[in-house]
C-alpha cells in the first residue's frame, strides 16, 4: 500500500496542477481571452491530441540535442572540474575565463554557432552543451574541494597515492555535489537545445512553436510548451533514476540552500 507519504508527494503535484489549471479557465472566461491570445486549457488538450505525431516526432530531436549536450558537458566538465580544484594555477588561469564565458548570453552566441556548424544537430547540441557546462564544473569543483578533511588525512596516513586519495577519498565524495549539478544542467540543456532551434533549424519543438506562433495557432505553440515541459521532466528524471541506482555508494548529499 502507498504510505502517506508517497501519497502526498503524488497528490500535492496534482492538485497543484488542478489549481493552476481552474485559474487558467477563470481567466479565459472572465477575461474574455481570445483564442489567439490565450486558449483554454481545453483547447490546448484537443491541440495536444491533434498534433501529437508531430510533438513526439520533434520532442525525439530535441531530446536527442538535449543528452548529446548534457553528455558532452559531462565528458568536458568533470575532468575541467577536476583540474581546477586540483590546481590552484590552473585554477588562476581559467576559471576567471569560465565566469566569463557564462555571462556571455548564450542566445548572442548563437548566430555565431550558426555559421560555423550550420543548421543541423552540431549547433543545437553545442549551444546545450554551452548552457549546461557551468553548472557541473561548478558544482563538481565545489565537492572536490568540501572532502572533509578528516577522510584525507586517513588516506595520506595509510600511504596512500595522490591518484588513490583522489579515485578512493575524494570523488567518491563529491558525487553528491556532481549530480547536483547534473540536475540543474539537464535542465538548462533543454533551454539550449531550444534556443538553437529557435535561431535555425528545421524541426525540434523550437522550431515548432515558433512556426505555431507565425500562424497564430496559439493552441499549437502552447501544446509545444506542454512537450518540452515533459521533455524536460524526462531528462531529469533520468538524471535522479541514476543517483537513486548509486544511492547506495553514494555519502549523504550537500547541505540545500
Amino acid at each position: 500500500m502507498m504510505n502517506r507519504n508517497n501519497f502526498e508527494r503524488v497528490a500535492y503535484p496534482l492538485l497543484g496542477v488542478v489549481i493552476v489549471l481552474a485559474l487558467w479557465q477563470l481567466i479565459c472566461v472572465a477575461w474574455k481571452m481570445p483564442e489567439a491570445v490565450l486558449p483554454t486549457p481545453m483547447n490546448v488538450a484537443l491541440a495536444i491530441a491533434k498534433y501529437w505525431p508531430a510533438l513526439v516526432t520533434e520532442g525525439w530531436v530535441t531530446l536527442k540535442a538535449t543528452l548529446y549536450g548534457f553528455a558532452l558537458a559531462l565528458l568536458l566538465g568533470i575532468p575541467i572540474a577536476v583540474a581546477v580544484s586540483m590546481s590552484r594555477l590552473v585554477n588562476l588561469m581559467f576559471y576567471p575565463l569560465l565566469v566569463a564565458l557564462q555571462s556571455v548570453p548564450k542566445v548572442a552566441l548563437a548566430p555565431i554557432l550558426l555559421v560555423w556548424l550550420g543548421t543541423g544537430i552540431e549547433s543545437k547540441l553545442a549551444i546545450a552543451w554551452l548552457v549546461a557546462f557551468f553548472p557541473i564544473v561548478v558544482d563538481t569543483a565545489a565537492g572536490l574541494q568540501s572532502t572533509p578533511r578528516d577522510l584525507l588525512e586517513l588516506g595520506r596516513s595509510l600511504k596512500a597515492t595522490r591518484w588513490q586519495v583522489f579515485s578512493m577519498v575524494q570523488f567518491p565524495a563529491a558525487l553528491p555535489y556532481v549530480f547536483t549539478g547534473a540536475k540543474v544542467a539537464v535542465t538548462l540543456a533543454v533551454i539550449g537545445a531550444v534556443i538553437g532551434e529557435f535561431v535555425g533549424s528545421s524541426d525540434g519543438l523550437g522550431f515548432l512553436l515558433l512556426s505555431a506562433t507565425s500562424q497564430i495557432n496559439t493552441s499549437l505553440a502552447f501544446a509545444a510548451l506542454f512537450a518540452l515541459s515533459v521533455l524536460g521532466t524526462i531528462a531529469y528524471l533520468m538524471v535522479v533514476a541514476v543517483e537513486r541506482a548509486l544511492s547506495g555508494w553514494l555519502p549523504a548529499p550537500p547541505p540545500q540552500h
